[in-house]
C-alpha cells in the first residue's frame, strides 16, 4: 500500500462533537466541554491505503476517528509486521506519543476512506490541564492499555496458541470477556489469518491450521470474509475462561 496525501480538510462539526460524546474520555461531559476540544481541531479525509503517520515519526498531534477504519501496526526488530489493533469509530488514537513526548511507536493506516479529526498536541495537553475529569478519564484509558499488555504477556506464558487464537476471536466480538455474546457473533472487522497470527504471537501457518480445526469442529464459520463464532462456550473453554 502506498502513502498518499490526505484529500481534504474542514472544520470540526456537530457530528464530531456527537461522536466524541460516545467515548470514555467524555463520559458524562457537557456539550460545552466537548466543544472546547473539538473546536481546536480540523477534519482531514484520507483515501483507503493512506498512512496517517509512520512508526518513528514525531507526534505533533492527536487524532480522533470520526468515520472509517484505521489499522495500527508496527515493525519488529527483524522486520516482521506486528498488527496491534483495528480501530473502529469513534475513538481517539495517537495519544501515547503526545502524552509521552515520544516518536510514534506504531503506524496508522486507513483501511477504508476515513474522516479523521486532528488537533495540535499543545492544544490537547492544555485541554487536559483545564479539564481534570477528562485527564482522569485519559489516565483510566492508559491504565486499561497497560493491563491489556500485561494480559497478553500472561497469555503467551500460560496459554497454548490454540487457546490464544480462541481468546483473541472472543475479544474481537465483545468489549469484556466477562460478558460473552450469544452464539453466532460476527467479528466486525475483516481479519486475515496473518492478522490473527500477529495478534496471537504465532505463525500464519499454525494459525491457519488452528482455524481449519475450529471450522471442522463447528466453533467458527466464514460469512464472506468475516468470521462467525458459532460455539462461544467451546471457544471460551479453550481460552481458559
Amino acid at each position: 500500500m502506498t502513502t498518499l496525501a490526505y484529500v481534504g480538510t474542514g472544520e470540526a462539526t456537530g457530528d464530531v462533537i456527537e461522536a466524541m460524546a460516545q467515548t470514555p474520555l467524555f463520559e458524562g461531559a457537557s456539550t460545552r466541554t466537548i466543544s472546547a476540544l473539538a473546536d481546536q481541531g480540523v477534519i482531514r479525509r484520507y483515501r483507503r491505503g493512506t498512512y496517517l503517520f509512520h512508526q518513528g515519526d514525531e507526534a505533533p498531534d492527536i487524532h480522533f476517528l470520526v468515520r472509517g477504519r484505521i489499522e495500527i501496526s508496527s515493525l519488529t526488530s527483524n522486520g516482521h509486521r506486528q498488527l496491534h489493533t483495528t480501530l473502529e469509530t469513534p475513538q481517539f488514537f495517537g495519544e501515547l506519543g503526545v502524552l509521552g513526548d515520544q516518536p510514534r511507536s506504531a503506524a496508522a493506516l486507513a483501511l477504508d476512506e476515513s474522516e479523521i479529526w486532528r488537533a495540535e498536541a499543545a492544544d490537547f495537553l492544555e485541554f487536559l490541564t483545564e479539564e481534570p475529569p477528562a485527564a482522569q478519564a485519559m489516565l483510566r484509558a492508559l491504565a486499561r492499555q497497560v493491563l491489556s499488555h500485561e494480559a497478553f504477556v500472561e497469555d503467551l506464558l500460560y496459554l497454548d496458541l490454540k487457546g490464544r487464537v480462541a481468546k483473541r476471536l472472543l475479544q474481537l466480538v465483545t468489549p469484556s470477556l466477562d460478558d460473552l455474546p450469544e452464539d453466532g457473533a460476527v467479528v466486525p472487522s475483516i481479519v486475515t489469518h496473518a492478522d490473527l497470527a500477529s495478534l496471537c504471537g504465532g505463525s500464519r501457518e499454525n494459525v491457519t491450521r488452528i482455524l481449519s480445526d475450529f471450522q471442522r469442529r463447528g466453533y467458527v464459520e466464514r460469512d464472506g470474509r468475516r468470521f462467525v463464532l458459532q460455539k462461544i462456550g467451546g471457544l471460551a473453554k479453550l481460552a481458559g475462561l
